[in-house]
């Protein structure tokens, strides 16, 4: 199934981007420089949100004000997108009261990648809306990634290919072969496993799924993964895409390739084709992911956007 998702306004320069930090908190104000430096990199106005730079314990302020600085963001008509400080946890505990309505009546860019997979998939479900899984704010951009980013969000050029932001990655590894299309969809592996069942679980009908994850050793991705399919989401995928899985601890006792075994475990249950080593995930150079835009993944041309 294809769902026929909102694309939000590109952020062409001088657009006005909302720093905001609806997850874990920062490590200091240098993180909140940084994040500002690079949308004025991008051509981009920052604002930042009042509790940019607070902390709850591991919490970027409480549910209340990180729930304020992500809904003001969205209400307001001067700001055109919303660029998340950083990942860490804390999404979860406001998805139920976020300003949806709103949302979906003046759609917003909205960027972000690990706990920030929690809003991707909301606002897929809550209002049909694409959204972008790419470096957070704060972090160090590289060159790679941000050209991506650009390319993804930014108003680049007319056409397609200048809009491509899988431009220029190494070749993927390919664990099953076949054509896929279908919308984008996924992020970090732990948090759309922790959302199925609820209201905003991810649609995985005909879509491609990217998976990522960090700090998570062997035996819970193995976890995951079988969650996937013993729910039977994996068999209804057009294809999936494996990015990184790093700092997964000690694997000592681990067999050599044990994380490609479990690859291909998942794969037998994927109709279409199935690749890994996607610049997906906890890494310097990723890619940024319209989620719910449509793509194609096939031997002859990797993974590529068809429509934003």
């Amino acid at each position: 199934m294809s769902v026929p998702y909102t694309t939000p306004p590109s952020l062409a320069p001088g657009a006005r981007v909302a720093l905001l930090a609806p997850a874990g908190p920062l490590a200091d104000k240098a993180d909140l420089d940084r994040a500002e430096q690079n949308a004025r990199a991008l051509g981009w106005e920052p604002h930042a949100y009042p509790h940019a730079l607070a902390r709850d314990g591991y919490l970027a302020g409480d549910d209340a004000s990180r729930l304020a600085d992500l809904n003001a963001a969205i209400r307001d008509p001067r700001i055109d997108g919303i660029w998340c400080l950083r990942g860490g946890y804390g999404v979860m505990r406001i998805l139920s009261a976020i300003d949806y309505d709103s949302l979906r009546r003046a759609p917003k860019a909205i960027i972000g990648f690990s706990d920030i997979t929690a809003l991707h998939l909301a606002v897929r479900a809550r209002c049909d809306l694409m959204s972008y899984h790419g470096p957070n704010a704060r972090a160090e951009l590289t060159p790679f990634s941000r050209e991506s980013l650009a390319r993804a969000a930014g108003a680049t050029g007319a056409t397609s290919v200048a809009r491509d932001p899988f431009a220029g990655a190494p070749p993927l590894t390919w664990l099953q072969e076949g054509h896929a299309a279908g919308p984008l969809e996924g992020g970090n592996l732990a948090l759309l496993c922790s959302l199925i069942g609820t209201p905003y679980a991810a649609r995985l009908d005909g879509a491609i799924l990217v998976l990522e994850d960090v700090n998570e050793p062997l035996y819970r991705i193995d976890r995951m993964l079988r969650q996937l399919i013993l729910t039977g989401a994996l068999g209804r995928l057009s294809g999936l895409c494996f990015g990184a899985f790093t700092d997964r601890g000690d694997e000592s006792d681990a067999a050599p390739g044990a994380l490609d075994v479990l690859f291909a475990e998942a794969a037998a249950h994927v109709r279409g084709p199935v690749v890994s080593s996607a610049p997906v995930g906890h890494v310097p150079d990723q890619w940024t992911l319209p989620l719910g835009g449509r793509a194609e993944l096939s031997p002859d041309r990797g993974l590529a956007l068809v429509v934003r």
